[in-house]
C-alpha cells in the first residue's frame, strides 16, 4: 500500500511506499482510485490540530471501488464515495491507495459521476451543496435578491456560485484577488465580483444596510459579522468556514431586530439520508464543463509539497489527487 502517513503529532508527513495495510480498520475495503486536496487535508499536513490520532493517513475525501464488505450494503465491484466522517481526522483516509471505512456514510457513486469528477466535487462540493440546501429549505428563491459567496474562489466557494447560479440565483462572489479571479467567477455565475475587503478588514456596526437576500459564507470571523449585519430582514447566512478565524465579533442583533438566521453546515457527521440528497443533486445540477475548468490534478507524490500553497490561498478551485502517480 502506497500513503501519506503523519507518524506521530509534530512529525512531518512522508510518502511510503510500502505502507502496513494492516493499520486500516473498517468493515469495507477499497481500492481508493482518487482523492482530493481540502484546506483541511492542508492543515493536516502542516501540523495545524487537524490529525487526532496517530499514525494517520490524511484525506478527507476519498472515491475507491468495493474489494470486500462485512456490510450486505456494498458489494465487491460497487464504486463508493465518502467525505468526512473523521477520515483524515481521527480515521485514516484518502491518501492512499488502500482503505478500509465504516459504511454508515458511504454513498454509492452516481451513475452520472466518473470517480474523478466525484473527487472533484469532494468535500468541497458536498459542503457547497449542502450549503445551497440550507438555504433553499429556509425558503430561499431567486426573486428574494442577491446572494453572497464568501471565499468564492476556493472549492467550496467556486462550486457554491456556480451551483447558486444554476438555481437561478443572482451571486456576488467576495475574493481578496479581485483582478486575477473576476473572470473565472464571471464564468462560474458570478454577476459581480466583490473585493473581500469590504467585509473583512474591520466590523462595522452590528446593523448595517441590508444588501444580501442570503449568503454562504467560508471565512467567518470578521467578515462573518459583516455579512449578518447587511443581511436582510428574514435572511439565512449559511456557515461552513473559518479562513479568516473562528472568532465572530458581532451582537445578538441581526437575529433578534432582523430576525436573521446562522445556519452552521456540517458535511464532517452529516447522516447520510442528506448525503444522498446531496450527491444525487450534485450529479444533475453542476455543470461538469465548469467543473472540469475549475479543477487541477497532482499526484500522491505531490501533495505534501503541494499543502503550503493551499494553506496562502494560491489555489483555485478544486485539486485531484490521482493516488497512482
Amino acid at each position: 500500500m502506497r500513503a501519506v502517513l503523519i507518524e506521530s503529532e509534530g512529525a512531518a508527513p512522508r510518502l511510503v511506499e510500502d505502507a502496513d495495510e494492516s493499520l486500516l480498520t473498517g468493515d469495507v475495503e477499497l481500492d481508493v482510485l482518487t482523492s482530493s486536496m481540502n484546506y483541511k487535508d492542508a492543515l493536516a499536513l502542516a501540523g495545524k490540530g487537524i490529525a487526532r490520532s496517530h499514525p494517520l493517513i490524511p484525506g478527507i475525501d476519498l472515491v475507491g471501488r468495493v474489494t470486500d464488505s462485512a456490510d450486505e450494503r456494498f458489494s465487491a465491484g460497487d464504486l463508493v464515495v465518502l467525505t468526512g466522517d473523521g477520515i483524515g481526522e481521527s480515521r485514516h483516509g484518502g491518501f492512499a491507495t488502500r482503505a478500509r471505512v465504516r459504511p454508515d456514510a458511504l454513498v454509492r457513486l452516481p451513475v452520472d459521476l466518473s470517480p474523478e469528477r466525484a473527487a472533484a466535487i469532494g468535500t468541497a462540493g458536498f459542503t457547497a451543496m449542502l450549503s445551497v440546501l440550507r438555504l433553499e429549505d429556509a425558503g430561499l428563491t431567486p426573486d428574494d435578491g442577491d446572494v453572497l459567496v464568501t471565499g468564492a474562489s476556493g472549492g467550496a466557494g467556486s462550486i457554491a456560485v456556480a451551483l447558486l447560479a444554476g438555481r437561478g440565483h443572482r451571486v456576488l462572489a467576495s475574493t481578496g484577488r479581485v483582478e486575477e479571479n473576476g473572470e473565472y467567477l464571471r464564468e462560474l455565475g458570478a454577476a459581480e465580483v466583490l473585493d473581500r475587503r469590504e467585509l473583512s478588514e474591520e466590523p462595522g456596526r452590528p446593523l448595517q444596510s441590508q444588501r444580501f437576500a442570503a449568503a454562504i459564507d467560508a471565512v467567518g470571523s470578521t467578515t462573518l459579522a459583516n455579512v449578518l449585519a447587511q443581511t436582510v430582514r428574514g435572511g439565512t447566512v449559511a456557515a461552513f468556514g473559518l479562513a479568516q478565524g473562528p472568532d465572530l465579533p458581532t451582537t445578538v442583533l441581526p437575529f433578534i431586530l432582523r430576525g436573521v438566521t446562522l445556519a452552521g453546515v456540517d458535511s464532517v457527521e452529516c447522516p447520510l439520508p442528506l448525503r444522498e440528497r446531496a450527491w444525487d443533486a450534485l450529479s444533475r445540477e453542476l455543470d461538469v464543463d465548469l467543473l472540469d475548468a475549475m479543477t487541477t490534478s497532482i499526484g500522491l507524490s505531490e501533495v505534501i509539497d503541494h499543502a503550503p500553497s493551499v494553506l496562502a490561498g494560491q489555489v483555485r478551485g478544486r485539486t485531484v489527487v490521482e493516488v497512482a502517480q
